[in-house]
């Protein structure tokens, strides 16, 4: 759970990423934007650097239209074949090859999670608290959770007949270690999903998409060979069951534009800035 000064920085680090995506063009300077979240300039400059890596001016860099513009005609032709290089370019990456995806049994499927023990627990990310679930076969829902008890509510949703248990287990810990990049520390990342057979292979699509590297709703089509299915991606993607680990936040549109995203735009824009600086 976030301590409650943490939720107070990461509500003034959105407020100030929202500023800077409505305002990119003018290419606000430090002053602006600390006056805008109520800080001085200093305090702002340590604040933001701590959370992101970067300064706040390298990271508006990372948010211009500009930003995904280049990166999608770069390496789009290559993107999801960089997924399966031999060798690593970045720790960023490492992630694709240990996670796993499983289908829940049709059986699971339908009764709504009956017979499934699920564990949950509370956590804090770079950004904002989640919701994390596993079963014993991996992790089945993950969520940022503004709300705890709504989180919750709407992960019974998705399991009605399952059984719950507040607790950490291993396989919460692997995968809650994505967001520190300690590797050492990990073992391997299962995901333990219900969906549909086209939506496990969006989901499973999504995860060769490198992390720092952006794709199209018809990229995604295309790599699925199911070029003319935009619509149904698009729907696949806005069901995503596990955020972050599997990359939603990476798909935007054709245009460049960032676009909609089931956690917040502001949340998608942190990620995707946060990424690039990253990498």
């Amino acid at each position: 759970m976030m301590k409650p000064q943490d939720n107070i920085n990461f509500k003034r680090i959105t407020e100030a990423i929202a500023y800077l995506t409505q305002n990119f063009k003018e290419q606000p300077n430090l002053d602006e934007v600390a006056q805008k979240v109520h800080l001085s300039p200093f305090h702002f400059q340590r604040l933001f650097t701590d959370w992101a890596g970067v300064s706040p001016k390298k990271f508006l860099q990372f948010l211009t239209i500009e930003y995904a513009k280049n990166i999608l005609k770069e390496k789009q032709s290559s993107l999801f074949d960089a997924a399966f290089e031999t060798g690593l370019s970045g720790t960023g990456r490492l992630h694709d090859l240990f996670i796993k995806i499983e289908g829940m049994t049709p059986g699971e499927y339908k009764t709504g999670g009956d017979s499934l023990l699920i564990k949950y627990s509370f956590a804090e990310s770079p950004f904002g608290n989640l919701l994390v679930a596993s079963t014993e076969k991996g992790i089945c829902h993950m969520s940022f959770a503004d709300d705890e008890q709504d989180a919750f509510n709407y992960l019974k949703q998705q399991f009605p007949n399952a059984a719950y248990k507040q607790m950490v287990d291993l396989i919460q810990q692997n995968a809650l270690y994505i967001f520190t990049h300690d590797w050492s520390r990990l073992d391997q990342v299962k995901l333990h999903l219900k969906g549909t057979a086209f939506q496990l292979k969006v989901w499973e699509t999504l995860l060769k998409i490198p992390m720092g590297s952006l794709a199209t709703y018809k990229a995604v089509a295309a790599n699925i060979n199911n070029p003319n299915a935009l619509r149904a991606v698009g729907s696949a993607i806005g069901q995503n069951p596990v955020a972050f680990i599997i990359p939603c936040h990476r798909v935007i549109q054709s245009a460049g534009t960032f676009g909609n995203y089931h956690w917040g735009i502001n949340r998608k824009t942190a990620m995707i800035g946060w990424e690039a600086a990253k990498v």
